[in-house]
């Protein structure tokens, strides 16, 4: 059982998911879920995952009536770093999303201020405060000001 993630991580996560639900329900493209919402990657052994943000394409959403968790990875994933997460479980967390599917990652790590980028065709790039987070072909039209949600 781990501690609840302190303020910071809590305060980042909203300020992120706030603008990323207003990008999306004001482009009609999908579908933006909450920390915790879990999601099959794979099977045998079976790996859920649940990222701290999560937006699926509309195409792509499964059925509203699913109760368990989606065999699916989202398209974009969020995790905001807490100041016990481990770099190398993170990562490897990253890499079950990249695998099962996901084509964007973004980790923030609101104690050193910057985020790290890693896409599905395997480019890696870091953001500083004063660059941008943007949602590229996953989530067209998507930009924040990566200060901004710090």
């Amino acid at each position: 059982m781990r501690e609840p993630a302190g303020y910071s991580y809590g305060r980042v996560t909203l300020n992120l998911t706030v603008r990323l639900g207003a990008h999306v329900e004001s482009a009609g493209s999908g579908q933006l879920v909450a920390a915790e919402t879990g999601f099959t990657l794979f099977r045998a052994p079976d790996t859920v995952r649940a990222p701290d943000v999560a937006f699926v394409r509309r195409e792509r959403l499964p059925d509203p009536a699913t109760t368990g968790f989606p065999e699916m990875a989202p398209d974009l994933i969020v995790e905001v770093l807490s100041p016990d997460d481990r770099p190398g479980e993170t990562l490897a967390k990253v890499g079950d999303w990249l695998e099962a599917g996901a084509r964007l990652a973004w980790v923030i790590d609101p104690q050193r201020r910057l985020a790290r980028i890693y896409r599905a065709d395997g480019t890696e790039s870091v953001l500083a405060e004063s660059d941008a987070l943007d949602g590229e072909d996953v989530l067209p039209g998507f930009n924040c000001r990566l200060g901004a949600i710090l």
